[in-house]
């Protein structure tokens, strides 16, 4: 994977992939390990940011992590070229512990080629990385509880303020893929990205050109919270296409103040409408977590925007999968007509 300022990515697309594109459904706990690791190997930002890597460091001291994060898990990440595709695989966007348990269970002969791609591209400055460019398991077990410690520690706390990022961006997304389509997402994606169709410019390190063909394998958009620099592509083609970049910060989309979505329905059901809105078919359950309340009050209050006509809900299995009504797309994507001035558009 690659990062830093001008080179240039192609991403080449046809009308197919623009039909599969698609954006993260949830906080990506391993692209969110790799941001914050970059971000405690630079001394940039502001004093939120290095608040944040004192804390950090206290943190791995205290469970007796620093060592090996300073011996394995750093040097397999640089702020560099490259780090091994191996460090986020696609089944994060599953969950963690899927994320996690797909890292550990990476071919033998992968790790060794990716390894030996960063001792190329970098150098291998830790006896351990050349005990994990050999295909030591044993090595790779340790790396494992490294990196499941690691984000306990240091990622784990920061999620509520990931999917609260994750939760913004995707609605500014839903605004212009309703308004505007697939492209006019891709062409409000940020600064560091252009979208000249058919294709996608991103910004690259210095020296590094690359072009990526979709070819009708879509492109999964991943937000990233912690990520600071420029966008990140996986370098090996024959893995899922994904493009992970900093979530831009954004004005607000409302505050319970200002929001005369929350006048109009209360700071919960309003919670609960955008929650909906934002996947496609959701269970109650779901919403529960997501909206940060019992499953019992997701219930009840689902049944009152149901009753409102705002959502529509069916039974799948054993679920109720609720999702919104045009009059409630519209109610979301109009608020301007309550008061409130379009943002971001």
């Amino acid at each position: 994977m690659s990062h830093r300022s001008k080179g240039t990515l192609r991403i080449v697309f046809t009308a197919e992939d623009l039909v599969l594109t698609r954006t993260a459904t949830r906080t990506d706990l391993m692209w969110e390990m790799i941001g914050s690791l970059h971000r405690l190997q630079t001394r940039d930002g502001d004093r939120a940011m290095a608040a944040w890597r004192c804390q950090a460091h206290a943190r791995l001291s205290e469970r007796g992590l620093l060592p090996s994060v300073r011996s394995l898990l750093l040097p397999l990440a640089p702020r560099g070229p490259y780090f091994p595709d191996f460090l986020t695989p696609i089944e994060a966007q599953l969950g963690d512990e899927p994320g996690i348990q797909a890292f550990q269970d990476t071919p033998r002969t992968r790790v060794r080629e990716e390894v030996d791609l960063l001792r190329r591209a970098t150098g291998l400055p830790s006896a351990d990385l050349e005990d994990l460019a050999r295909g030591d398991q044993q090595t790779m077990r340790r790396l494992g509880d490294v990196v499941a410690g690691y984000c306990r520690a240091v990622v784990t706390p920061h999620l509520p303020d990931a999917d609260h990022a994750l939760t913004e961006e995707r609605a500014f997304m839903l605004r212009h893929l309703v308004t505007g389509g697939p492209e006019q997402v891709l062409a409000n994606l940020g600064p560091a990205m252009r979208w000249r169709p058919p294709v996608l410019e991103v910004d690259y390190p210095p020296g590094l050109d690359r072009e990526i063909h979709l070819r009708g394998r879509g492109l999964t958009l991943i937000p990233s919270y912690f990520c600071r620099m420029n966008p990140i592509a996986l370098v090996d083609p024959r893995l899922p296409p994904v493009l992970a970049y900093p979530v831009p910060r954004r004005p607000a989309l409302g505050t319970p103040a200002s929001d005369p979505l929350v006048a109009l329905l209360g700071q919960t059901r309003a919670e609960i409408l955008r929650c909906i809105a934002l996947t496609s078919g959701c269970s109650t359950s779901e919403l529960a977590r997501d909206a940060g309340v019992s499953l019992s009050s997701a219930s009840r209050h689902a049944h009152v925007l149901r009753q409102a006509k705002l959502i529509a809900s069916v039974r799948h299995a054993n679920l109720m999968l609720h999702h919104t009504t045009e009059l409630g797309t519209r109610l979301l994507h109009t608020r301007q007509t309550l008061g409130q001035t379009p943002q971001g558009f």
